[in-house]
């Protein structure tokens, strides 16, 4: 698939790299100051929070996962959309993923994420839509599977694993982010659904 230049995407990534090595390697007090917690939201209506916690990482690992997922499917999105239209899915579903996210844990004031995962998954679940049968490999398996199956599983799992692992993995944000990514390219795209079928 050709992609062309997706300044959009590129910016996002960089923005995550900048903000993510500054708060991993050098100051970890930033990272406390930006991320997404409920009590922040609650006591100091520090409602940015809910955006500029999607600019950083708790480890190297989880920055790198994310940013080279966000550098294989975002460019195509951006080029399918336009750039205003990726940045609508991108941030929407940071939106979405931090209002659920909230309302899941609206009881528990010390509850902190952080982390792209909910845009990233937005812009993936996008993708699918767009690629339904574009072949995707997953981690280390070396079988393909249709880009479809792997945007209805992620839903799937990300549904059942809310509340688990006490609340380390904030699934319940990626399934938002992934929701709000069909619900959003299928209002700038309805066309989109009957190519799914047909």
């Amino acid at each position: 698939m050709e992609v062309p230049g997706a300044p959009a995407t590129y910016a996002l990534i960089i923005a995550n790299l900048i903000a993510s090595i500054y708060g991993i390697s050098f100051d970890r007090g930033f990272v406390g100051s930006f991320a997404f917690n409920v009590g922040a939201l609650v006591n100091a209506k520090q409602h940015y929070r809910i955006f500029t916690s999607s600019f950083l990482h708790g480890d190297y690992f989880h920055l790198l996962f994310n940013m080279m997922t966000l550098f294989f499917f975002g460019p195509p999105v951006e080029r399918l959309l336009g750039t205003d239209g990726f940045l609508i899915i991108f941030f929407g579903a940071v939106l979405a993923s931090g209002i659920v996210s909230f309302y899941v844990n609206r009881h528990n004031l010390a509850y902190t994420s952080l982390g792209a995962s909910d845009g990233v998954s937005g812009v993936v679940l996008s993708f699918c839509l767009f690629a339904p049968l574009y072949p995707i490999y997953f981690m280390f398996v070396p079988i393909p599977i249709p880009a479809i199956v792997y945007g209805v599983v992620y839903i799937l799992v990300s549904a059942n694993m809310i509340g688990r692992f006490g609340g380390r993995v904030a699934h319940e944000a990626h399934l938002a982010g992934a929701i709000a990514g069909v619900i959003l390219t299928i209002a700038m795209r309805p066309e989109i659904v009957g190519q799914i079928f047909s």
